[in-house]
């Protein structure tokens, strides 16, 4: 977002290069940055953010290509992937990073003293490096954990656990659900993709003892944990769920809980900040946090990511590409964050010393919530039977985005009642074992 310039201000430049042009002086034109991210809160603070970088950095000027999430991967998996060179900054998370990075395809992120790369927290810092080395730099971290309205629940007579179980949540949500005022008991993502609905899903069949591959990686769709899991999932959602779920992703139950129409909703812990946010949510006062909810094991219930800032290799501009990178992700942007917008906005789940600043800890009543759900995610060892995947709510595999994508679409169908549950997994079974064969995974 450009600031209004004042009128010496704006014709300023035009000065300069007639001052080169009569010294016989090259007038250098800026370096054009071309960042490519998701169309996030804190991403939308970071372009507001962006005139103090190029402020400090006059020779650089930021371009921004703001997508939606799905979109997004798309466009910078194509990019990487034909060496496009589209963008010069792309913003990618712990799924893409490990794969592109030991491919060659990501500069190593080498940052100074400064920056204090001991400052990230170690599941963050371990999940976007390559045999030590840092490839992407995280913007935001986050783990997954219930959120609700206290009020509703309290109204209702009921308790939430700090540790619900997914029995809980159903009993709770059939008690505040109330549609004739607008409220539903239970906000989940329906929207397909590996990312979208799938990240919620595979933490809740991590849970209900499920896994994506077995130990000779071979997929177990179509195995009880998934039925169990997903089955209870879409009986739930179409008991006390909001109509449309199956379109619904981040932003979309988002706005819904921030609108008062979700009386609880399992996502992303960074979504913490914009529902206690009385400016974006109606109910900031309201809401109150839990953990994610487990079935018959704790193990892989809350998913562990971070949008992360990442060069791809093909950039022909990688000193500012660098020079952005740690900028947005250094401890001075989060106070340059918190100055601006105040300590609830920052962006949260990647630096110590965030949990460590009195005056966030105030501000955020969520923070001890928040770090612990990314404490707890361990994304070597998130399910009951023993995999040969590392993540919680995908495998880091390239095979892994198609295979998603297929099974998302299968999900989001059941969910819409446009299929059962048993043709769902059976699909999906049946396209991942297709694609993990022709990858030769398995005969």
């Amino acid at each position: 977002m450009t600031p209004k310039l004042n009128q010496a201000s704006r014709f300023a430049p035009l000065f300069v290069l007639a001052a080169l042009a009569a010294a016989g002086l090259p007038a250098h034109a800026a370096t054009e940055l071309v960042i490519a991210t998701v169309n996030n809160g804190h991403m939308i603070t970071m372009q507001k953010m962006t005139r103090h970088f190029e402020q400090a950095n006059p020779d650089i000027k930021v371009k921004w290509v703001t997508l939606e999430e799905g979109v997004l991967r798309q466009r910078v998996t194509t990019d990487i992937a034909t060496k496009g060179g589209q963008f010069d900054v792309m913003t990618i998370g712990m799924y893409e990073t490990p794969i592109w990075g030991k491919k060659g395809w990501l500069k190593e992120i080498a940052p100074d003293a400064g920056y204090d790369v001991d400052d990230l927290l170690p599941a963050m810092r371990g999940g976007l490096s390559v045999d030590g080395k840092l490839y992407a730099s995280p913007f935001y971290g986050e783990s997954s954990m219930t959120m609700y309205r206290a009020d509703l629940v309290k109204a209702a007579g009921a308790t939430m656990p700090e540790r619900p179980t997914w029995e809980q949540l159903r009993d709770i949500a059939a008690k505040i659900h109330n549609p004739g005022k607008g409220v539903y008991g239970l906000c989940l993502r329906g929207k397909p993709g590996w990312g979208d609905n799938m990240a919620f899903l595979s933490t809740m069949v991590n849970t209900f003892g499920g896994q994506w591959f077995d130990m000779s990686w071979k997929p177990q769709i179509n195995t009880k944990p998934w039925k169990d899991a997903v089955g209870f999932y879409v009986d739930a959602m179409k008991k006390y769920g909001p109509p449309g779920a199956s379109a619904n992703s981040f932003n979309e139950n988002l706005a819904l809980f921030n609108e008062g129409k979700c009386g609880m909703w399992i996502d992303a812990t960074i979504a913490a900040s914009f529902v206690s946010d009385p400016k974006q949510s109606k109910v900031a006062d309201k809401v109150a946090f839990a953990q994610a909810p487990t079935a018959v094991t704790p193990k892989g219930a809350n998913w562990l990511w971070a949008w992360a800032l990442a060069i791809p290799a093909g950039s022909q501009k990688v000193d500012a590409a660098q020079k952005f990178v740690k900028w947005a992700t250094s401890k001075d942007y989060v106070k340059l964050v918190a100055k601006e917008e105040g300590w609830g906005a920052v962006p949260t789940g990647t630096r110590k010393s965030t949990y460590a600043t009195p005056e966030f800890l105030k501000a955020a009543k969520f923070a001890e919530a928040e770090k612990k759900a990314i404490d707890t995610a361990n994304p070597n060892d998130s399910t009951l039977p023993k995999s040969p995947y590392v993540g919680v709510q995908f495998a880091a595999i390239p095979e892994f985005q198609a295979i998603g994508i297929a099974v998302g679409q299968q999900m989001s169908a059941a969910l819409a009642g446009k299929v059962t549950v048993d043709q769902a997994l059976a699909t999906s079974q049946t396209a991942a074992e297709r694609e993990m064969k022709k990858a030769g995974y398995y005969k």
